[in-house]
């Protein structure tokens, strides 16, 4: 058996694709892992190949954040999501011939290429998301696009994903018919019900994002996939972490920010009045010391899995990779939300009362003190701790199991 796995998106959206794979693979199922070149060195640190999609998600999304882009005639989104379309179905279908199966996450148009890979070979679709929100409910409201707000007016969920539909065939219909007209694929009316089908997977955990029901969706929550990870910790990160009292953990991620040095100024100042060291992840946002003094510390990409255990919180962006991954951890959050699930997550956080949520994505030394003190608290680690007992840890077991039935395999 072989199956394709294709996650366009931010790390957080690859790794859980990774756990999977690798949970295919101690079933003797040839897993082939399609996502950002950015991420060749996670995919052969587990022993995989990596069929790279498109350029590098890292600069684009600086290039976002930072008005860095090159000066060009700007595209439309129905432009750039043609070039995504036609550019993701060339790399995927170079590989996907004898694949039984085709699982895709991410972005619509990659799904939608994915999606007419596995139409044009007559095999199982799968679409998984890694949060509720966005799948289609009663319960919440869609995600906002860029450039098209809610109108004011309407709180009626049912409206709005109706709304959110229209604006997806408004947005994706002709290029996603488009090029299915070009590879003999018959169009699609709906694109939305097209790529995310009427039981998609959620590989979330449940008591961290539940799918509340009823739901107009037949949605599969398999609980999170996790990727095991069991590299060893630096030894200058132990030496830092054996030198005193547990750091608070500050990071974004794959998410970079404007003024990463105000932000790093910010959070060390802020970590510091709460009375803790301060330990920065670099991530993409490049956070780094502002100053010489010898409670901070700076680390690269670590395993997250052996580090949080042994924080005093984790300060982060809210994807969900790394909240998932402090909240089996005990630690308590400060999510920080940027865009997207972010604040989906912040909210949960807040919610199951295992941290705090920072209000907006702009923080201050003075805002983000006071949200540790919520942290800090000892009855929010007691509650922390708590939830990381109830986290279910077989989500991958779970999804293999689904992806064996839908192929008889």
């Amino acid at each position: 058996m072989r199956v394709l796995l294709l996650s366009y998106g931010s790390r957080g959206d690859v790794e859980p694709m990774v756990g999977l794979a690798l949970r295919l693979r101690e079933r003797d199922v040839e897993a082939q892992v399609c996502a950002p070149p950015d991420f060749t060195e996670l995919l052969e640190g587990a022993g995989l190949s990596l069929v790279p999609l498109g350029r590098s998600l890292k600069e684009m999304a600086t290039e976002a954040v930072t008005g860095a882009a090159k000066p060009r005639k700007p595209l439309s989104m129905s432009e750039r999501a043609a070039q995504m379309i036609a550019t993701t179905y060339e790399a995927v279908a170079a590989v996907a011939e004898g694949c039984d199966a085709v699982v895709a996450t991410g972005l619509v148009p990659a799904a939608a290429a994915a999606r007419a890979v596995a139409d044009r070979l007559g095999i199982p679709y799968r679409f998984v998301s890694y949060f509720p929100t966005y799948l289609p409910s009663p319960h919440h409201p869609p995600l906002a696009w860029p450039g098209h707000p809610f109108p004011a007016d309407v709180t009626d969920n049912r409206v709005l994903w109706e709304r959110n539909a229209e604006l997806m065939n408004e947005l994706f219909g002709e290029p996603v018919n488009a090029h299915r007209a070009s590879i003999g694929l018959p169009p699609v009316d709906d694109v939305r019900a097209h790529v995310f089908t009427d039981r998609p997977w959620l590989a979330a955990d449940p008591i961290l994002a539940p799918w509340l029901r009823p739901a107009d969706l037949d949605v599969a929550q398999t609980g999170v996939w996790i990727r095991p990870d069991e590299r060893p910790l630096p030894a200058d990160l132990e030496a830092f972490l054996a030198a005193g009292t547990p750091p608070v953990f500050v990071g974004f991620g794959s998410m970079p920010v404007r003024d990463a040095e105000d932000v790093a100024r910010a959070a060390v100042e802020a970590v510091r009045a709460q009375g803790h060291r301060v330990l920065l992840s670099r991530g993409w946002a490049g956070l780094a010391p502002t100053d010489e003094g010898d409670d901070c510390f700076a680390v690269g990409e670590v395993n997250q899995q052996a580090l949080f255990g042994r924080v005093a919180a984790v300060v982060h962006h809210g994807g969900a990779g790394t909240t998932t991954t402090a909240a089996r951890a005990g630690a308590p959050q400060v999510v920080v939300p940027q865009m997207a699930d972010q604040p989906y997550w912040a909210g949960r956080v807040a919610e199951l009362g295992i941290g705090a949520a920072h209000e907006g994505p702009s923080l201050t030394a003075a805002s983000l003190s006071a949200a540790l003190a919520t942290a800090l608290a000892p009855e929010t680690r007691a509650r922390a701790k708590g939830v990381a007992e109830a986290i279910r840890t077989d989500g991958t077991t779970v999804a293999a199991e689904l992806l064996r039935g839908a192929t008889g395999g």
